[in-house]
């Protein structure tokens, strides 16, 4: 039976209406996700801003210690919102234009046949830039990397940038934990080598700001060693330990064959830890790992928070300096090792390491996993330190004799560098009083400071 022609209007009518209504909703409900959306992103970008205003960037979380001032700014920092701000600070780089591209390329090939292609981490640092210098000059192809924190006087890092950009070596502005920026590095460069110097330095600093030591020497390291495992081809590595691994151990000179399970400082500690970790990827990736224990290292463009720097600062301004002795009366005592033998013994590592044995992130066979001391072998008590700086800088110390406090200092490092010497002829060559004169003579020049000693010892044309 049909329906009346009515009902039949009105059943037309509802659907029509019904239809109206599904379609408007559709578009509510789209309306309201995109304000929604554009809500959540406002709200977002305003936190972002407000961290950025509340926080300084992540490379100024470190201790400063300005040579021209001495003052001490300690940062205690919330650990996640450092990495919060880190994550975060790559999105507003310009790592994907092409003239930054074209400078990293640039950079890392090589001028001479055979070359190595290296990426030098912390590379606007003390023994980096000397490196990355020497690299360079020999014709190898290198990239810096650092994030230029100011642990100390940030001002001397990019002098040193500069100087190395005269010699075409384009340092990276860019933390060892950003992974999308060393994936990134690795994709575009077939890196045969790594020379990872980046690392919070320093053994007091550690009782003051634990966390960046964590972050760099431990975090850090790993990030980059996940990076370099699942390259093709993997990097040989060397990387710096320190002779701060041989904490509390009392034989002498110190052997790689020696303890180093009794760390007196955290600095000593993390770093013990590097080595453990370089020994895990090496058994399950392949990775060639070389570690270098590096025995107090001086000499120009050096690093302010060291003895004989602040000494020297300290002396030409007539201020007193604290000279430690043990709790037992001695002589603290240091290996001080020239940066020229460093460098020697940094490149020979890389001259000498093998290839990484992985691909991919798997492993294809044994890889080479070496640890040498690179010092002086000639152990000299901070009073002779002192002394000689007194006759370079013709002007005499006003010394504050105290006991040296338990601080994660030791009182005596003494390197037995045999091994290093077998394996690629390492042989220090400068003793401290030659090293501490060429040091002093950058350091006038550098300062721009005029002393009697710059006219007596180094001559009235003497340069930085």
């Amino acid at each position: 039976m049909a329906s009346p022609p009515g009902d039949s209007k009105t059943a037309k009518l509802e659907r029509y209406n019904s239809y109206i209504r599904r379609v408007n909703s559709t578009k509510l409900l789209n309306t309201s996700s995109k304000l929604v959306f554009r809500s959540a992103l406002l709200v977002a970008l305003v936190l972002v801003f407000f961290f950025t205003l509340t926080y300084p960037p992540l490379s100024h979380e470190h201790h400063e210690h300005h040579p021209s001032s001495g003052s001490h700014l300690f940062h205690h920092r919330n650990f996640l919102s450092s990495a919060f701000l880190l994550s975060s600070s790559s999105s507003s780089s310009s790592y994907n234009s092409a003239a930054w591209e074209k400078q990293v390329r640039h950079s890392s090939t090589p001028h001479r046949p055979n070359g190595l292609t290296v990426l030098v981490t912390g590379a606007a640092g003390f023994v980096g830039s000397h490196c990355s210098l020497a690299l360079r000059k020999r014709g190898d192809g290198v990239l810096g990397l650092d994030n230029f924190n100011d642990y100390y006087d940030p001002s001397l890092k990019r002098a040193r940038q500069a100087l190395l950009m005269k010699h075409q070596v384009f340092i990276v502005e860019g933390d060892l934990n950003d992974g999308a920026l060393l994936s990134k590095l690795f994709d575009i460069i077939p890196f045969s080598h790594v020379l990872h110097l980046a690392a919070q330095a320093g053994v007091r600093y550690a009782m003051q700001n634990p966390q960046s030591y964590v972050s760099s020497n431990i975090a850090g390291f790993v990030n980059l060693l996940e990076v370099a495992k699942n390259a093709n081809p993997q990097p040989a590595i060397v990387w710096a330990s320190s002779s701060s691994v041989y904490g509390l151990n009392t034989e002498n000179p110190f052997s790689e064959l020696h303890r180093t399970d009794q760390p007196a400082s955290l600095y000593a500690a993390t770093k013990k830890a590097g080595e453990e970790i370089a020994h895990t990827y090496n058994h399950i990736y392949g990775l060639a790992l070389t570690a270098l224990r590096f025995f107090t290292v001086y000499g120009p463009w050096g690093r302010p928070d060291m003895a004989y720097f602040f000494f020297t600062r300290d002396i030409l301004r007539g201020k007193a300096i604290d000279v430690y002795r043990t709790h037992d009366g001695k002589e603290v005592a240091r290996d001080f090792t020239y940066i020229d033998d460093v460098v020697k013994g940094c490149l020979g590592a890389l001259d000498t390491t093998q290839k990484s044995t992985g691909s991919g992130g798997k492993k294809r066979g044994p890889a080479q996993l070496r640890t040498y001391n690179l010092g002086n072998t000639s152990p000299v008590p901070v009073g002779k330190l002192v002394s000689i700086l007194e006759g370079l800088l013709s002007k005499k110390a006003q010394k504050h004799v105290i006991t040296m406090p338990r601080n994660g200092d030791v009182p005596f490092t003494h390197a037995n560098v045999s091994l290093a010497y077998r394996d690629f002829g390492y042989k220090p060559t400068t003793d401290l009083a030659a090293g501490l004169r060429k040091f002093v003579k950058w350091y006038v020049g550098y300062y721009g400071i005029q002393t009697r000693a710059k006219k007596e010892n180094f001559g009235e044309s003497s340069s930085n």
